[in-house]
């Protein structure tokens, strides 16, 4: 869910910017300079939150990968104990 709020924001950000700059009273060139800027910067914006939803991701998944070793280990331990106490 928090991945698709994100894109709505950057998408609703990416809108409002460009819906801005063509009502804005510029000439074409600097309008379409402004459009092509503004357009780099969402870019680079979802990159870097992409990036961060790639880093939590992975650490998450590292996270979950090493509880669950150190649970099959602690499990086949006290499997062994009580083996061998029977």
């Amino acid at each position: 869910m928090k991945s698709n709020s994100l894109l709505a924001t950057v998408a609703g950000l990416a809108v409002g910017a460009t819906l801005g700059v063509l009502f804005a009273p510029d000439k074409g060139e600097k309008t379409r300079k402004k459009i092509a800027d503004k357009s780099l910067e969402a870019k680079d914006h979802l990159k870097d939150n992409l990036d961060e939803f790639i880093e939590t991701a992975s650490d998450k998944y590292a996270s979950i990968k090493e509880e669950g070793e150190s649970l099959i280990k602690s499990t086949k331990e006290n499997l062994i104990k009580k083996v061998k106490s029977a």
